[in-house]
Parts: C-alpha cells; structure tokens; sequence
C-alpha cells in the first residue's frame, strides 16, 4: 500500500537525509576530486614535457595565475602539478621570489651518467651474445631513419630515435626493466642531452657512435660494443664544461643557490 504524507515509512523503508543548504548534489564531490586530478595530470605532463625538453630553460619563472588562465582551471591543480616537478628537481619554490623551472644540476647529472653506463653496460654485453638477427634489423633500422632526421634537422624525433635505439638493445639484451630503470635516474641527462643537439653536426656524431655500438654487437665483440657504449656516453660528460660555458645560468653547481 502506498505511503501518504501522514503515515510514516515501514521498518523497511529509509527516509534519505536531505541535502544541507547549497551543498553539491549526491556524488558530485567524487566527480570533481577525479576532474581536478585530471586537471593537475594534464598540467604536470605539460610542464614537464616542456621542461624536459627545454621550451622551457631553466631559470623560467611560472606564474600559477597564467598557467590557470591557460587551462581554464582552478589554482588547486596547478599548485598539485608544480609540486610533483618540486619533488623532481624541475622545479624550484623560492620564498618571496617566486616559482621557476629549477637549474641543471651538475652533480646529479654526472652521477645519472654514471649510473647508466653501468647499467647500459650490462645490456650491450647481454644483446650482443643473444639478439636475434631481427632485433638487430631494427636497431639498423632505427639508426637509418636517425640519419634521415639528422639530415632534416628534427630535433624532437631525433631524441624520441636516439631513445629508441638503447631501449632497443635493453630489449634484446632480454633485460627490457633495466631501460625502465634508466628512465627513471635520467631526467636531468635528458634537460642536458636536449641542450647538446643544436649544435653544429652533433646528431650526426650520434648516429655515428651508435653506428659503431652496432657493427660490434653485429660481430659478436661484446667488449668492442661495450667499450663502443662508453665512449658513446662519456662524451656527455666530458662535453659539460663546454655547454656550461655557453649556457652558465642553466646549472647548478654544488654550493651554488637555487
């Protein structure tokens, strides 16, 4: 039988509690947490890719109000996003100055460097003694359409090759986690390598160095494409004098102020 407003509601039935005064509507609040996590996401990729990648040097300040202006979204993920590059080391917070993409820092950088020949080191031995003669097609092929980029001058492909071509060999070494490894410990070898490809023939050496990585993987010395590798990587390091020379307000020193 159907309630009327006098009778009142059998043990079975539950009233529902009104909604206060100027509340969001059931379900609402998990609506907008997921939209405004979404929101920060977007931004965070967006800053990072284009730290990252240098359109944004180091030493750019950012401003949470354009940046907001921008996406059309509240301060809230904003603020979410330049934390997350704050944990990073993208980005620096400095009281009553402001918020800018942080420096490169050099000890970390050579340290990153390091860490990657070494790691690097055990997945040019592994590929050379077991890659497939299809995996080291593609590794030539990657290489071939390096040469085509470096001819064209596509900078941002070019990287996207370059970073092809190692995950490539730690695939074949049938070590693919330890490029998942190297991913991680790389983002300030990756600012740094961005700054190095402007230059004058500097893809081309690229393409070279990995051309020789490759014939030694392909003749089965696994010393020669190791020792191939290192080289490879070392210059990175050896170079950072020179482009801390022409770009000296890009890093950050130890002892130095962010």
């Amino acid at each position: 039988m159907a309630v009327t407003m006098d009778e009142t509601p059998s043990d079975g039935i539950r009233s529902r509690k009104p909604r206060a005064k100027n509340a969001p509507p059931r379900g609402a609040t998990a609506r907008f947490a997921r939209q405004a996590a979404r929101n920060s996401e977007i931004v965070y990729r967006d800053l990072r890719e284009a730290i990252v990648n240098v359109t944004l040097p180091p030493g750019t300040p950012l401003s949470e109000k354009e940046i907001t202006e921008k996406y059309g979204i509240s301060r809230t993920p904003v603020r979410e996003a330049i934390l997350r590059l704050v944990e990073e080391k993208l980005v620096d917070v400095i009281p009553k100055s402001g918020t800018f993409v942080a420096r490169i820092p050099v000890d970390e950088l050579r340290e990153a460097i390091v860490a990657r020949k070494a790691l690097e080191e055990v997945c040019v031995r592994e590929a050379t003694r077991q890659a497939t003669k299809s995996q080291l097609m593609e590794l030539e092929a990657v290489i071939q359409r390096e040469r085509e980029l470096a001819e064209k001058g596509d900078e941002q492909a070019f990287h996207e090759a370059d970073n092809a071509f190692h995950a490539g060999i730690a695939a074949a070494s049938g070590y693919p986690g330890i490029w998942n490894m190297i991913e991680k410990i790389r983002v300030q070898v990756e600012r740094y390598r961005r700054l190095t490809l402007p230059q004058q023939g500097r893809m081309q050496l690229v393409v070279d160095e990995h051309a020789l990585v490759l014939d030694a993987m392909e003749r089965g010395d696994a010393d020669e494409a190791v020792e191939r590798m290192h080289s490879h990587l070392n210059k990175l390091q050896i170079d950072i004098g020179t482009f801390q020379d022409l770009w000296p307000d890009y890093f950050l020193f130890d002892g130095d102020q962010a």
